[in-house]
């Protein structure tokens, strides 16, 4: 069985309060996600990286 779907998102504001290593954010459908965890650390990092000591918001652009 095949499935059509179309769809229109409109996002205001979206805020994500953690995102760690095996996080996943959908917006909209998908057919099957499959999990994937991988670790690397690239930047040769040594410990956790400092706290934030301000809201951090990304701007998403209008809808035109």
């Amino acid at each position: 069985m095949n499935w059509t779907i179309h769809q229109t998102i409109t996002i205001g504001q979206l805020r994500v309060n953690a995102v760690t290593n095996s996080s996943v954010l959908q917006i909209g459908s998908a057919g099957s996600i499959q999990a994937l965890s991988q670790l690397y650390n690239t930047g040769g990092y040594t410990g956790p990286a400092p706290e934030l000591n301000e809201l951090s918001l990304v701007p998403l652009p209008n809808p035109t």
